[in-house]
């Protein structure tokens, strides 16, 4: 089992960009404070602040976003004009990342012009606010989840994630390019950005400016959209394989060091999860496309319990205990 030693970096996003990406999908319309759009999210709690409108500020926790529903904008019109006042005083004065009003509630002019003071995003949504904050703590988990960056071309075929490695010119591309030509996908090439989305899944990430561009020796830089089609490309993926292709020595048998009975015996371990991994000697006249589609279907059957070099021990245990 080989680990993977690169370095986990931390993937902070922004008010700006959470709303970039999610904006529409949570119905959010950006109302005031567009100055405090740069402000860094590092967490992917949400809370409602009904205890700071109340005053009890120790139960507050700054830099996270904040919503508000029906309660806490049914308890902000009972107030007096005074203890209005003090109360979204009281709110902005604990340094919100963002604070969203769902439920379709109209917000307060106070709670405008305090947005504005102090260069705190406020947004209004449709959304009920239980179904928004699970929904917000969803896509903020995932954005802010652990991740790491890979080198080679991933792709996803015949519905897995599989990451294709190897040194430089040793064939990822032009690999890649086979597989895309027989109905294949491409996700990212060259660089990947990889995810732990949760403690047992990986999600691959294509970087924005690689998105639908792939490198080949010979070729240049190709747009994969425009000569294969909008259902060649695809921007993410969770990775269930990775292929490490390596030049046979020529000196050398390249099947001495391989088990052959179980080529996808081996595994890697990214961002402490485990990830099945398949090593493929790189020979004339080998064809590759058509190895890596066995790989991911073999792979396949592996989860699902199917082991072939199991099922071949067993029949061979079988056929010597008969001859005895």
């Amino acid at each position: 089992m080989d680990t993977l030693n690169e370095p986990i970096t931390p993937h902070p996003i922004t008010v700006a960009e959470l709303f970039r990406q999610a904006g529409e999908r949570l119905q959010l319309s950006w109302v005031a404070g567009r100055s405090g759009g740069a402000k860094v999210l590092d967490s992917d709690t949400i809370q409602k602040p009904t205890l700071a409108l109340m005053g009890h500020l120790n139960y507050f926790h700054p830099n996270r976003v904040q919503v508000m529903g029906c309660a806490e904008m049914d308890y902000l019109r009972g107030l007096s004009p005074s203890d209005l006042a003090l109360s979204i005083t009281n709110l902005f004065s604990t340094e919100l990342a963002a604070l969203v009003v769902a439920n379709g509630e109209s917000v307060p002019n106070g709670m405008i012009a305090a947005a504005e003071r102090s260069a705190t995003p406020l947004f209004t949504s449709t959304e009920q606010s239980p179904a928004l904050m699970r929904l917000l703590s969803h896509i903020m988990a995932q954005a802010l989840a652990p991740s790491t960056i890979m080198h080679g071309v991933f792709l996803e075929v015949s519905g897995v994630g599989v990451l294709i490695t190897g040194d430089p010119a040793v064939g990822k591309s032009e690999l890649a390019l086979e597989l895309i030509s027989r109905g294949h996908r491409l996700v990212a090439d060259d660089v990947l950005e990889v995810f732990a989305v949760s403690p047992d899944t990986l999600e691959g990430r294509c970087p924005v400016l690689l998105q639908d561009f792939m490198e080949v020796r010979g070729l240049g830089v190709l747009n994969i959209r425009r000569l294969f089609g909008e259902t060649a490309v695809k921007h993410k993926k969770n990775l269930k394989l990775i292929i490490h292709l390596s030049p046979a020595d020529t000196g050398k048998n390249p099947w001495q060091e391989i088990d052959r009975l179980n080529m996808a015996a081996g595994s890697r371990v990214i961002l402490g999860i485990e990830v099945a991994e398949v090593r493929i000697p790189v020979a004339v006249g080998r064809n590759l496309a058509v190895l890596v589609e066995v790989a991911v279907r073999n792979h396949t059957l592996k989860m699902r319990g199917i082991q072939s070099s199991e099922e071949f021990a067993d029949r061979q245990r079988i056929a010597i205990a008969a001859s005895e």
